[in-house]
């Protein structure tokens, strides 16, 4: 995609979201749902496969690209990007980067068009963002597999028509060893998913539990058509998701911060506004550097994974920040509110509850620090630092 035309779709994007999304950002709380219309207008815009490649019906865009849009869809509630986020990102990259010619032939366009949502099943309760404890299992008996087991907090699980299913195939093998990965339509017999789960923020972002009970498929939906590759395809897949939530932190900060100047500028104590006191400004000053420093973090690591110069310091270290950044963000908007910022109808409120997420999913921000300390430990930062 090329710059103008990457301008157009942002452009498109951004008044969608500020137009469309952000009047109605109350109802999709109260109903924790996103409205089927929503939807529909989004599936004819192409954000069903803005980040899948083109010759299966997407839009092609580099890392650099999503961020960017990623940043505009981080603009109202995160439940908005929920809805065609697995497609593009963690479910539909194992696809793209493992999937044989043949599944990705009949299941890309399908996803890129929104016809099927895929969700990326790999957390359980004692294998959230280390997978190493994985106990969900597949035994191959002649031509099948058969899946036992479960899955936690799967993201779109209710509304999903196919799964992206990592379980162990060599019963043996310890840590990351031993884990496939398995295409399971949702229908399958054997396959229950719960129902969505009751969350303390980002509400209209469904997550469910799912139970694979003797779940029988063929192995031909074994992703790449081999076994063990599950650990990879997983890693790949968050290595870029990471950027992608971290530009979604950086969209949720701008909104909190124009929130809280218009605030300051409006609101009146003692006859003046607000904004005028010093330790005001000192809150915004600070929320705009945060802003600033992540997004340029965030730009910078999917310019290095486009060039293929880095996938692991990178979007590890921009998802700590921009996700840590975006907590102390959204506490600063509260507290320029202060008790109107902390009523349900404040956009304040609503946002510094959705923000608490992005520090535990993609990899808990404890995750991303050892990842980050390997890295360093292995020399990975110093090509970026010489200069």
């Amino acid at each position: 995609m090329d710059t103008s035309e990457l301008d157009d779709v942002l452009s498109i994007v951004r008044e969608f979201v500020r137009e469309k999304v952000v009047p109605i950002e109350l109802d999709i709380e109260a109903n924790d749902a996103i409205p089927e219309t929503i939807i529909k207008e989004s599936a004819e815009m192409g954000l069903f496969g803005w980040a899948l490649p083109e010759e299966y019906g997407g839009l092609g865009m580099n890392a650099e690209q999503d961020a960017q849009l990623a940043m505009e869809l981080g603009y109202t509630t995160p439940a908005f990007r929920s809805v065609f986020g697995t497609n593009n990102g963690i479910a539909g990259q194992v696809l793209v980067n493992y999937g044989t010619d043949e599944q990705k032939s009949q299941w890309l366009p399908k996803l890129t068009s929104g016809e099927v949502v895929a969700s990326f099943a790999l957390t359980e309760s004692e294998a959230g963002s280390d997978p190493s404890g994985m106990r969900t299992r597949a035994v191959r008996e002649g031509d099948d597999y058969v899946i036992n087991g479960s899955k936690r907090f799967i993201t779109n699980a209710e509304s999903s028509d196919v799964l992206m299913v990592f379980a162990r195939t060599d019963p043996n093998a310890k840590g990351s060893k031993g884990i496939s990965v398995f295409l399971v339509p949702t229908k399958t017999a054997g396959v229950t998913v719960g129902t969505h789960d009751n969350k303390m923020g980002q509400a209209g972002a469904w997550t469910s539990e799912i139970f694979f009970d003797d779940v029988r498929i063929p192995a031909a939906n074994l992703i790449g058509g081999e076994e063990e590759k599950g650990f990879y395809a997983a890693m790949a897949s968050l290595n870029k998701g990471r950027l992608h939530i971290a530009a979604i932190c950086v969209g949720q900060a701008t909104r909190i911060l124009d929130e809280s100047v218009n605030y300051a500028a409006e609101a009146k104590q003692g006859g003046e506004p607000i904004a005028r006191f010093q330790l005001v400004q000192a809150m915004l000053a600070d929320m705009y550097t945060e802003t600033a420093a992540a997004k340029a973090l965030v730009l910078a690591a999917a310019k290095r994974w486009d060039a293929e110069e880095d996938r692991k310091l990178g979007p590890s270290s921009a998802k700590l920040f921009a996700s840590e950044a975006l907590g102390r963000i959204a506490d600063k908007g509260v507290q320029i509110q202060g008790g109107t910022g902390y009523m349900r109808e404040s956009a304040v409120e609503r946002f510094y509850r959705h923000a608490r997420l992005f520090r535990i999913y993609e990899g808990t921000s404890e995750v991303q620090r050892v990842v980050v300390a390997r890295q360093l430990l292995k020399g990975a930062h110093k090509p970026q630092f010489n200069l």
